[in-house]
């Protein structure tokens, strides 16, 4: 049997510290927040120590919908505004109330996890500010919709909002993404969801940038980083950040990017780089299920992704989208038609999300790709530096503890020996924890604790079985352990190294 062997190299590191693995809140903590059962669940599941540990939360300030409005098909992504419009002196008409069920599951998560990084962002401004009146989207999916004489005012609103979630509900953001995926033409009015607003890359990406830091600067919140532009396409986030004014990169304290589309990811890191601009993968999913996989199939493309993500393009975060995307219920749509009643709450086949939500048994059901997913998240953890190591593979190293890790995936149908030297590294400790997915969700793994592998001679051998993740830990000097062996730390230092 060919070895695969892979060296970690220690001088050869990520020049950003690892801020952490999240999720979107949009659109899922909408849908399920009204019920405490599946709030806890979920905070439990995503957020804590014992479940995937996840370390940001990003929460999704909705633009509501004129109330006339019926096109809204999908019951999670109708995510209202806390404003309902404006009074005759300008100023916002609040209803704090509105997005109850999204803030609960974002407090329930904080409960779990009180380290929790959260950042804010609008897939739309409030509807009321729009040239089309609607929150799905301009008339042509083309031109902007925010109206240019609203853009302070949704600045305000983004500020004031910001501000009111910290001082009453304890709330603390600590940045903030005034755009959604604003270059994309697909974000057209009436449609059947609330995702995306049309800012046109250059002057209009950079007024919104510069009002957003003024607005919150205005409201003491100087302590708010903006972040953007959360382009669709990783091609499409270089070409919008080199149309930005000189004023609004000084404005800009970090790149967002999504990985649904383009391949430029290193060109975008020697880009982040030379602007020193720290840089967030701040979202994408896919269902990723490949033929021969089983159940392993959504989870090992969820891990290839991830694994290309953070091996080429070095961000200091990865952020999942919308963590549940399937509900089961006896929900009307605006057509009267229960279309979620027989929705397939299946293991078979891909998926978006890891999990799935049953609100008639009000269950909160896993799936393997939660469980690949935590190979990652569980194990490399925030003030992690990333290494560089294969395309198979994700190494990290913790410089307080001298703890490494590494998460390993065989995505073929066949057993696959590798050899991992560690000679780089002046000190190891003896034998290496050994924490694994694989086979299907019955009765297949999940991750768990195999026989440790002695280390010898500055390295360790390993097989990896057909279609699994496997996450390896070599623990340094540190006893302070908080979960699997592992310090965890939660500092969330930001920024270049």
């Amino acid at each position: 049997m060919l070895s695969n062997t892979v060296k970690l190299d220690p001088q050869k590191a990520s020049p950003y510290r690892f801020e952490g693995w999240g999720t979107s809140l949009c659109w899922w903590a909408n849908r399920l927040g009204s019920s405490q059962k599946l709030t806890r669940q979920a905070a439990a599941l995503f957020f804590s120590d014992e479940g995937l540990g996840l370390d940001i939360g990003r929460y999704n300030i909705g633009g509501g919908d004129d109330p006339s409005h019926k096109h809204i098909m999908r019951s999670d992504s109708k995510v209202p505004g806390y404003a309902r419009g404006l009074d005759e002196t300008g100023g916002f008409i609040w209803d704090w109330e509105a997005d109850r069920n999204q803030r609960n599951c974002l407090l329930a998560a904080l409960k779990v996890n009180p380290h929790l990084y959260i950042e804010g962002f609008s897939n739309s401004p409030p509807w009321f500010l729009t040239v089309s009146g609607c929150s799905s989207g301009s008339a042509d999916a083309i031109s902007d919709n925010l109206r240019p004489e609203a853009v302070e005012v949704f600045s305000r609103y983004i500020a004031e909002v910001t501000k009111k979630l910290r001082d009453d509900f304890g709330i603390v953001f600590q940045s903030y993404s005034p755009m959604n995926e604003s270059a994309s033409p697909y974000w057209k009015a009436n449609s059947d969801k609330q995702e995306g607003c049309h800012f046109n890359p250059g002057e209009s990406q950079s007024r919104m940038i510069i009002e957003t830091r003024k607005a919150l600067d205005n409201a003491g919140l100087q302590d708010v980083l903006v972040a953007g532009p959360d382009e669709t396409s990783i091609d499409e986030t270089i070409a919008s950040v080199k149309l930005l004014s000189t004023e609004a990169l000084a404005a800009l304290g970090r790149i967002d990017a999504h990985t649904y589309q383009g391949s430029l990811r290193s060109e975008l890191k020697t880009l982040a780089e030379k602007l020193r601009k720290n840089l967030w993968m701040s979202e994408v999913d896919g269902n990723w299920a490949e033929e021969g996989a089983g159940n392993m199939s959504a989870g090992l493309g969820l891990a290839r992704h991830i694994l290309l993500d953070m091996n080429e393009m070095t961000p200091s975060a990865w952020v999942l989208w919308n963590i549940i995307d399937f509900h089961r219920s006896s929900f009307l749509d605006p057509r009267g038609r229960r279309s979620e009643a027989d929705t397939a709450l299946s293991q078979d086949g891909g998926l978006w999300g890891v999990a799935m939500a049953d609100h008639v048994t009000q269950e909160i059901l896993l799936t393997q790709k939660y469980y690949v997913f935590g190979q990652f998240t569980r194990y490399i953890t925030p003030g992690d530096t990333i290494l560089a190591s294969s395309e198979n593979t994700l190494a990290a190293y913790t410089k307080e503890t001298g703890d490494i890790k590494i998460t390993a995936i065989n995505a073929d149908n066949a057993v696959k020996h590798y050899v991992f030297d560690l000679s780089g590294f002046e000190k190891t400790g003896p034998a290496v924890k050994v924490i694994r997915t694989s086979g299907d969700f019955d009765g297949g793994e999940h991750w768990a604790e195999v026989d440790p592998i002695p280390i010898k001679k500055g390295q360790f051998q390993s097989e990896l079985p057909a279609y699994s993740a496997t996450t390896f830990v070599i623990t340094g000097n540190s006893d302070s352990c908080r979960r699997d062996g592992l310090s965890r730390g939660r500092e969330n230092q930001p920024g270049l190294i």
